[in-house]
């Protein structure tokens, strides 16, 4: 099944994105060309590896019939040195709060979407070593 992106320069270093219906702003900052009117293109990677292993945790925990009250995830990465510059460690901290969270279902659901089912996380970890943290907020 092919997915497809629109990409169409706007202007100075900007470029609009146009996925499923959906716009995306990209921009630098003013430092190497651009005016900062949306994120840098490599971050939005990590939004989507966030967005990817958060979609496949909840469905998880669901068919668990595990209901965080709130979930959130914290993605950081490093780079390398040289270019192209790659992300080469990638830490996801996974929040959770609520009533009666079970460390190993939670481990469950987040081992499962690294290992099976989150294809960007398979896809980063060609280049990054990815690793995660759970942390259960009172």
């Amino acid at each position: 099944m092919a997915q497809q992106a629109k990409v169409t320069w706007q202007s100075n270093m900007a470029f609009e994105a146009t996925v499923n219906g959906h716009t995306i702003i990209m921009d630098t900052d003013a430092a190497a060309g651009g005016n900062d009117s949306g994120p840098r293109p490599k971050i939005l990677l990590l939004a989507g590896l966030g967005g990817c292993t958060g979609m496949d945790v909840v469905s998880i925990l669901s068919k668990m019939k595990v209901y965080p009250e709130k979930f959130w995830m914290e993605i950081s990465a490093e780079m390398t040195d040289e270019h192209p510059k790659v992300y080469n460690q990638i830490k996801i901290i996974y929040y959770f709060k609520g009533e009666n969270l079970e460390l190993d279902k939670l481990k469950k659901a987040v081992n499962l979407s690294k290992e099976k089912y989150c294809g960007v996380s398979a896809m980063l970890s060609k280049t990054a070593e990815i690793q995660s943290e759970i942390i259960i907020q009172d």
